[in-house]
């Protein structure tokens, strides 16, 4: 284990002009106090990923390399995504650190967490999750919500950490090894516990965001939460087929009821029963077309096989 590894700071940016100036300073004192503590290397360095923002983000970040050394930035060719953006910093700084922490620009990330995650990577865990304690200052909507894509998650067989979104220390090895999946839909919380390696966990308080607004409204959260379980499960295909058997079933004995009924000279014709019976079924047909069109139109794009990202200048 390296005795002062060399950290690269991962941070994808979108619109944050507002924010920026704020927290980089606060980044950079960090920085400085883990390296004149003699916890990391003084080669280790700030990364910034400009995802194709509209504003000032990118002008701002260029300032900030010019004025300090242990700023980088590479900027997208046009916004493809947080994951996106998070993925392309963490494989430019791969090759020029030991470790890396991601965390977002809005500063609700407590940095003071990044101490032990530094600690526990010296005792030989390779990735360690920064996971909220409490989500007390989410309002009722949000924090219902939450809980429930974490367990229908679980649910879907997908491997995550609950309360876990893209805060943690992943190790050059363990980089190494992601940087092998070629899957263009990217959910990285549950990637990056597929890759393996010991692993920790730090809790922290999560803050409110320092400056601007946030640009993860409801649309992107529920979005990001399809993804991750159309990208890391089959298990909604599976339970397609479960409903299809189960709805295959009960019409069978409805239609042998129907014969029986029509044996003892009992049938009634019913308007309202037959109308009831048909618009489940064609409910059911739909979602189940919809599902399987989802996983069909993933499996589309993956073959193919474009760019994750595009980077159109770096300032390394």
């Amino acid at each position: 284990m390296v005795a002062k590894p060399i950290l690269w700071i991962v941070i994808p940016s979108y619109n944050e002009q507002e924010v920026l100036p704020i927290t980089s300073g606060m980044l950079l004192e960090k920085i400085y106090s883990l390296t004149q503590k003699g916890v990391i290397s003084d080669e280790s360095r700030i990364l910034f990923v400009n995802d194709g923002s509209s504003d000032d983000t990118w002008k701002i970040i260029r300032e900030l390399t010019e004025r300090d050394e242990h700023f980088k930035a590479v900027s997208l060719s046009r916004n493809y995504g947080h994951q996106n953006a998070l993925f392309a910093g963490l494989m430019e700084a791969k090759n020029s650190c030991d470790i890396t922490i991601s965390l977002d620009c809005d500063g609700q990330d407590d940095i003071d967490a990044i101490d032990e995650m530094v600690d526990l990577y010296k005792t030989g865990y390779e990735v360690v999750y920064g996971v909220r304690s409490k989500r007390d200052k989410d309002g009722v909507f949000k924090k219902t919500t939450a809980d429930a894509f974490y367990r229908l998650m679980t649910m879907m067989g997908a491997k995550i950490v609950s309360n876990h979104a893209d805060y943690r220390l992943i190790s050059r090895r363990a980089l190494e090894e992601l940087s092998r999946f070629e899957e263009v839909n990217l959910f990285l919380r549950g990637m990056v516990p597929m890759v393996g390696f010991p692993s920790a966990t730090v809790f922290y308080e999560r803050k409110e965001r320092i400056a601007g607004e946030s640009h993860y409204g409801i649309g992107k959260m529920l979005g990001l939460a399809f993804d991750g379980i159309t990208s890391l499960s089959i298990r909604p295909i599976r339970l397609v087929a479960v409903l299809g058997f189960v709805i295959s079933f009960i019409s069978f004995l409805g239609v042998m009821w129907a014969i029986v009924q029509a044996f003892r000279g009992q049938t009634v014709s019913g308007w309202a029963s037959m109308t009831c019976i048909i618009c489940f079924v064609s409910g059911c047909q739909m979602l189940c077309l919809g599902i399987i069109g989802e996983y069909v139109g993933k499996i589309y794009l993956e073959t193919k096989k474009r760019p994750r990202f595009i980077v159109e200048e770096r300032l390394m």
